[in-house]
């Protein structure tokens, strides 16, 4: 019984490479990073005596348009590696192959030839600030790409219709085993009170799914003289632009009155939940979202998890949570409780047997140059069904 895999590829306009990968995700594990392979198709008679060259990039972007200067948006290259393909520097067929590399190269011909880079474990995972509906341009974001193009060399100008681009992206994944669950607790007193009021908040757990329902555990008791006329519990999310100007953005992404109160010398005990979600936080700026490739949806941002001794600087935007529980009592007495929300891990075993047949399903996606940008040639992609004629023959 044959397997299916799906493979991404892409071809530039004047046909001359093209590239192919197994994956467009690469997990940080914090400790490490995936590494990145694919396989580049060259088409000798297109390449017309060019080299061919890979590059993998992280960019950073910070594209409101109060920060672009004579149209030109603000953009920081954290990261670039640059390799030859061909003609390739090194006897290929000595080199160690991924899975997914080896059948693509045996499937694609003598004209293909693999590439590999390593991830360093300093950079930020890919992530988006949400822009308003009425926003225009490009939007504050980590962005990776893997771009192959033919040239004369490295260094000279490489023309649109002979590179071509892929977007990838850079997750992390909850570790398969979560710290102790969070409790803050807080006492106030009060003028012309004796005795104070003490407050404690609590978790279930430390980490909490996309999608997952977040129970709070309040518990109140009010020895003061005052009273509590209502409890407000919100989930916030931290969003701390560290590159540039260390700016945060907090946003309530779930935020509940409950009207709930207490009087004095009364106690309460309740649990609260809150579902923190992307769906009811479409029309807000700011809001940071995970990574997403075009056309597919998205959700919040996971929360951030840094290897010690890493530059926060050059991390770009880091994601954090918090909820916060206010208790309205003519001020407010409030608690953080801090808390991460990531996606759980993938099952594995999803990786094929090296014995087994593959019958690949090749994705396609065609450029469009988005007109009157300035600088990058930016592009959109879209899935196109349909072959190529670069694209190998299913037998």
């Amino acid at each position: 019984m044959s397997s299916k895999n799906v493979v991404y590829k892409k071809i530039c306009k004047d046909k001359s490479v093209g590239v192919y990968m197994g994956k467009r995700d690469f997990v940080d594990h914090v400790d490490s990073v995936d590494p990145v392979d694919g396989v580049i198709l060259v088409d000798l008679e297109a390449l017309q005596g060019r080299k061919v060259f890979v590059s993998l990039s992280c960019t950073f972007r910070y594209g409101r348009d109060d920060m672009d200067v004579m149209g030109i948006a603000f953009r920081r290259e954290l990261y670039l590696s640059t390799r030859q393909v061909y003609p390739p520097l090194q006897d290929r067929e000595k080199g160690i192959h991924t899975k997914t590399q080896a059948k693509l190269l045996r499937k694609l011909g003598d004209n293909a030839f693999p590439f590999f880079f390593e991830f360093p474990d300093n950079l930020p995972c890919s992530v988006a600030l949400q822009p308003a509906p009425h926003d225009v341009g490009k939007q504050c974001a980590v962005e990776f790409d893997i771009r192959v193009f033919s040239a004369e060399s490295q260094d000279a100008k490489v023309h649109k219709r002979s590179s071509v681009k892929l977007l990838l992206r850079k997750v992390q994944y909850a570790p398969e085993s979560g710290g102790v669950a969070p409790c803050v607790e807080t006492t106030r007193d009060f003028l012309m009170s004796d005795k104070p009021l003490h407050v404690k908040a609590s978790l279930d757990k430390e980490i909490y799914y996309h999608g997952e329902p977040i129970k709070v555990h309040v518990n109140v008791t009010n020895n003061s003289s005052k009273s509590v006329k209502n409890i407000v519990i919100s989930v916030d999310q931290v969003a701390t632009v560290v590159l540039y100007s260390n700016d945060s953005y907090v946003k309530s992404v779930a935020i509940e009155e409950f009207g709930d109160s207490v009087a004095a010398g009364a106690t309460l005990q309740k649990v609260y939940t809150l579902l923190p979600l992307l769906a009811n936080n479409r029309e807000r700026r700011g809001i940071a979202l995970d990574g997403k490739l075009k056309h597919e949806d998205t959700n919040l941002a996971s929360s951030s998890i840094i290897k010690e001794g890493v530059l926060k600087e050059v991390l770009g935007i880091m994601v954090s949570y918090r909820v916060m529980v206010k208790l309205v009592i003519g001020g407010e007495v409030g608690l953080e409780v801090p808390f991460k929300l990531m996606h759980p891990k993938p099952d594995a075993g999803e990786s094929e047997s090296e014995s087994e047949p593959m019958s690949m399903v090749f994705q396609e996606f065609k450029r469009t140059y988005l007109k009157g940008m300035i600088g990058d040639d930016e592009e959109e992609e879209g899935n196109v069904s349909g072959g190529d004629d670069m694209a190998p023959k299913e037998k």
